[in-house]
């Protein structure tokens, strides 16, 4: 029998970002698991005309929750959907939820934030910071609440070259920050961001770190733990491998590239690729849940979910078996396609990448107009080169992250529980887990028929034959305008002819 999964039945749990990817398969995981769990509250705001009780209803009726519905059949009675925004005061929701929250909470999962690179300052804080210190002030008046488990990220201190299982601190504290955003014009805020920052990529890890010293700072005498998932990827076992339901990070440079539409990345192609499959960050939360409430660990316990220590994958592996799965031919063949190489540190090639994408995208467009048909491909493009950008500086470094707490927890399982709850990265295959990840995201995302694969070779080898003709093309007139302005090109051009 496996304690986690008991220790998880008839508990009433909270968790906030229940509608993003990690959520859901965490919802997932604790319904199939802990089928006789009390109830799972979510903060969930109306979208795009939804009612809360629709926004459930769509999720529990996608095929990520078909398992659960054979060994949980009343689960649409066991989710409590509740109003709420995270960019108001209190949340904005009612006192008779919030009275229901107070008193019935146990389990606290804090999943919710902005994960957007180039998000605003005064929006990553609100999101990021302000609303993990309203939710600690809520948990604080808990009097049932066991374990609040926070979800911050790998590279929440990536401005550090080795990153240990501790709370580093920020140069600005947070509160100041929060104070001053409350009276400074988006203007100013924009233009000190910047230096706000320093050394952090973009908004997004820099108000991460942040959040984690307002939850070491605000956490009074709460059983709290962190968690830092890197890069956060597709389902590698459970409920079945490949699952994937948004674009973020790799997923649309997985699509971009298997597509044929993104030709080369500046990247360092030895750089690992430190992505962790999303049920293995989930496995890991209720293993940190269940030993955060039991043992009450004397301080806030950090812990990585990451795979680049254990068992590292670098980007050029990555690409080729991508590319190699979009094709459907053998890895030792794609290795040699002139294209497989799509890594590459050199400015030069990356210019032209860029180059003779958007001029044949432009060109492309152009070709829709005359047909009648709405352009998109140069936004398309755009959108594509503008992710990769947002993803250069992560594509080009690696990091090494102290695993000591993880490796602990793991020894404190029984076989039942490190079978049930798996979260040993060391058992990973790459070639097969990135093989189901694209295969997932052709099936879940781009909602491809899996037997139209020779279909997809033959879209791959036209684009390969117009990248061809359009670089063979520019190379001739850019040489034709040299010959003409420059006597030692013509010199040059004389010899070879």
């Amino acid at each position: 029998m496996s304690m986690i999964a008991a220790f998880y039945g008839g508990k009433s749990i909270l968790i906030t970002g229940a509608t993003g990817f990690l959520g859901k398969v965490l919802m997932e995981k604790l319904f199939r698991t802990s089928p006789d769990l009390k109830v799972i509250y979510i903060l969930v705001r109306p979208k795009a005309g939804q009612t809360l009780q629709q926004r459930v209803f769509q999720i529990l009726n996608s095929k990520l929750f078909e398992k659960v519905k054979e060994v949980c059949p009343n689960v649409h009675e066991k989710i409590r959907a509740i109003y709420a925004d995270l960019s108001q005061n209190d949340f904005a929701i009612s006192k008779e939820d919030m009275q229901e929250l107070l008193s019935c909470t146990n389990i606290i999962f804090h999943c919710a934030a902005t994960v957007r690179f180039d998000d605003t300052l005064r929006h990553a804080v609100q999101l990021n910071v302000t609303a993990t210190r309203q939710l600690l002030l809520m948990a604080s008046q808990m009097p049932k609440l066991e374990a609040f488990i926070h979800i911050s990220t790998a590279y929440s201190n990536c401005n550090l070259k080795h990153i240990d299982e501790v709370i580093y601190p920020c140069p600005v504290e947070p509160k100041k920050i929060i104070d001053s955003l409350e009276w400074l014009d988006d203007a100013i805020i924009e233009e000190i961001a910047p230096k706000l920052i320093r050394d952090w990529p973009n908004i997004y890890t820099y108000t991460k770190a942040l959040g984690e010293m307002v939850v070491q700072q605000e956490s009074r005498n709460l059983n709290i733990a962190i968690i830092r998932p890197s890069i956060v990827g597709a389902t590698w076992q459970e409920p079945f491998p490949g699952w994937v339901d948004n674009i973020n990070g790799p997923n649309g440079l997985i699509i971009a590239a298997g597509k044929g539409f993104l030709r080369a990345l500046k990247a360092a192609p030895k750089a690992v690729a430190d992505l962790i499959p999303v049920d293995t960050v989930v496995n890991l939360m209720l293993a940190v849940g269940w030993y955060t409430a039991v043992h009450r660990p004397k301080s806030t316990l950090v812990y990585h979910s990451t795979s680049g220590n254990l068992n590292p994958c670098n980007w050029h592996k990555m690409g080729v078996q991508v590319l190699a799965t979009f094709e459907k031919i053998p890895l030792e063949r794609a290795f040699r396609r002139p294209y497989a190489n799509f890594t590459s540190n050199n400015f030069t090639s990356q210019y032209w990448n860029a180059v003779s994408h958007q001029a044949p995208a432009i060109i492309y467009d152009c070709y829709l107009r005359l047909t009648g048909r709405k352009p998109r491909m140069t936004k398309v493009m755009n959108q594509i080169l503008r992710t990769a950008s947002m993803l250069e500086y992560f594509l080009n470094r690696s990091w090494e992250w102290s695993t000591y707490n993880t490796e602990m927890l793991m020894s404190e399982l029984s076989p039942e529980d490190q079978r049930v709850f798996n979260f040993d990265v060391r058992q990973l295959n790459w070639l097969e887990y990135i093989e189901n990840y694209v295969l997932g995201v052709k099936k879940y995302l781009l909602k491809e028929d899996m037997a139209g694969i020779p279909e997809a070779k033959q879209h791959l080898k036209r684009l390969r034959n117009i990248h061809y003709l359009f670089n063979t093309a520019l190379f001739l007139i850019v040489w034709r305008l040299l010959i003409a302005r420059s006597q030692m090109a013509r010199n040059v051009w004389f010899f070879i002819m």
